[in-house]
């Protein structure tokens, strides 16, 4: 969804991972800072998509919100039956 912003807006994002909400409103300052490396010193996982996610974010007002996965959520449930259809396609 970020990849289709065409010009500097703000947005809301919610995701079901306190990991991806944590990891770019806290850790990421710290880990460039660190050169990529964590607090205790090992390198960043995914490194490749934490850039990609913050040059995605730049120029963009975004709240970042956590709802709890497979609570009912339609739309999270929505994302989520998406996410097992793209991952079925990509088996074949």
């Amino acid at each position: 969804a970020l990849e289709a912003l065409q010009r500097r807006c703000q947005v809301s994002v919610y995701t079901d991972s306190q990991y991806v909400r944590d990891g770019i409103t806290t850790w990421l300052a710290d880990w460039k800072r660190r050169d990529w490396r964590t607090a205790d010193r090992k390198p960043v996982k995914n490194q490749d998509l934490w850039q990609r996610l913050l040059a995605l974010t730049a120029g963009v007002a975004i709240r970042w919100h956590w709802l709890r996965g497979h609570a009912g959520q339609p739309l999270n449930e929505e994302c989520d039956r998406l996410v097992r259809q793209a991952i079925r396609s990509q088996e074949r």
